[in-house]
């Protein structure tokens, strides 16, 4: 059997993968496995993006757990770094997260934050998952009558406790700064307005008017050409994008180039270690970040680590060896000085204090590194079991990797959340990389399609 947790909770198509009665499951086995010792029932906090899913989802978790006798406070719509912070701050015992990222409407997700703010182990995940199954099987656990029904608070009034939060990350005013602010019509539409304007900027917003289907929908920072287009046509100072559940953050330079997760990273990590508050001297990243990253840390006096794709694996790093910035070319980038998870709003004001506190323009990001031409091909399939022992694909793989020889590198990868095997590859060449890549690809369809 498939585990039912990805690399980000427990993710599918609404109301066919992901199902209310699912939905219902975990939010029982939650609130049954995050009861105290001494008997008192479990808090926990439940936020989510816009999506048309999310009421659903909202109430089929919250009688999940008031039906083990836990209390449900449904904070609304806010960004999945809310629910952390506030999760933390109130001393729950734990929170979900209602969102499929930068996914479209019609998928959804459920992730757990423990009560201390941060992604559930794969251990807790399990032991939910196996409470889940007894549910499924034969539900005999705790279900408590009268008085001790659980019971559900909603306060999406604590969305100003993130909102002073955020701002309060930074020292910085923001008077004379013009930023095209894109949320995707997603979790952030109605703080990150709040916050840029409360330090003073001048703020044109952009699809923050969500419909339950709009969602990432050409937005956001997944899709960054109608930013692209405002950030001219504004004569903007920057632009800044979010993903559904503002976890990310990309930006636009004033020239209307395209400012990625490695740019930022290493704008950050420099002037963090110039002013000696980068622990060690290093920031950790993944497999996904390109080559001219690892060159310009190098360059000024820094070291990378790498671990594998997705944020989980990059904090757990940064936990066991005490660093405090890393994160993801996507634009999930983690400031352990501030928050417990990968938090848009907060990077971003990171990247705004950057270039204030240095007097440059925002191309100077985009000019803080050389990429090396980078090409990602997603290939839909039916199956993403056993692709590493296919000879097959081992062999299209070794053949690239040939073609290419050290001037650059292939990556093949199955995402953690959709039904697909990512093929990367990287080097000086365009031409010979877009070649590469469909030759991979093609076989990949083929054998695993």
């Amino acid at each position: 059997m498939a585990r039912m947790f990805g690399t980000d909770g427990v993710r599918g198509k609404s109301n066919t993968e992901l199902t209310p009665e699912l939905a219902y499951k975990l939010g029982r086995a939650a609130a049954i496995y995050f009861a105290k010792k001494n008997g008192d029932s479990a808090t926990i906090f439940i936020g989510r993006d816009t999506r048309l899913s999310g009421p659903m989802y909202e109430a089929a978790l919250t009688a999940g757990i008031c039906s083990a006798g836990g209390h449900a406070v449904l904070v609304g719509v806010m960004p999945t770094p809310a629910v952390a912070f506030l999760t933390r701050k109130h001393k729950a015992d734990a929170g979900i997260v209602i969102s499929a990222s930068h996914n479209p409407f019609y998928d959804n997700g459920i992730k757990f934050f423990g009560g201390d703010g941060y992604k559930l182990p794969d251990a807790v995940e399990d032991k939910i998952e196996t409470l889940v199954h007894k549910i499924e099987e034969n539900d005999d656990l705790y279900r408590p009558t009268d008085e001790k029904i659980g019971y559900l608070t909603y306060r999406h009034d604590l969305l100003d406790e993130y909102i002073g939060f955020v701002v309060s990350t930074t020292d910085i005013e923001l008077d004379g700064t013009k930023i095209v602010l894109d949320c995707a019509n997603g979790a952030a539409y109605e703080a990150m307005p709040k916050i840029l304007r409360r330090l003073g900027a001048d703020v044109i917003v952009i699809n923050d008017k969500p419909n339950g289907i709009n969602i990432n929908d050409n937005c956001g920072s997944t899709h960054l050409e109608s930013l692209q287009k405002a950030v001219i046509e504004n004569k903007a100072d920057i632009g800044i994008a979010h993903d559904g559940d503002a976890d990310r953050c990309l930006c636009i330079d004033e020239k209307g180039q395209f400012i990625d997760g490695d740019h930022m990273i290493a704008a950050c990590a420099i002037y963090m270690m110039g002013k000696g508050t980068l622990k060690n001297n290093t920031v950790v990243t993944t497999v996904m970040a390109n080559i001219g990253f690892h060159k310009a840390i190098k360059e000024n006096g820094g070291r990378t680590e790498i671990t594998a794709v997705g944020d989980r694996y990059v904090l757990e790093n940064m936990l066991e060896n005490n660093y405090n910035l890393g994160g993801e070319q996507s634009g999930h980038i983690i400031f352990t000085d501030f928050s417990t998870t990968g938090d848009g709003p907060v990077t971003a004001l990171q990247v705004l204090s950057y270039l204030k506190r240095t007097r440059r323009k925002a191309s100077a990001i985009t000019n803080i590194m050389t990429s090396y031409p980078q090409l990602l091909v997603n290939v839909k399939v039916a199956t993403k079991e056993g692709w590493e022992d296919n000879g097959n694909i081992k062999l299209a793989i070794e053949e690239g990797k040939k073609q290419l020889g050290e001037n650059g590198r292939i990556l093949v990868r199955p995402s953690g959340t959709e039904p697909l095997i990512r093929v990367m590859a990287e080097g000086p060449d365009q031409k010979e990389l877009e070649e590469i890549c469909q030759k991979i690809a093609a076989v990949v369809k083929k054998e695993q399609g």
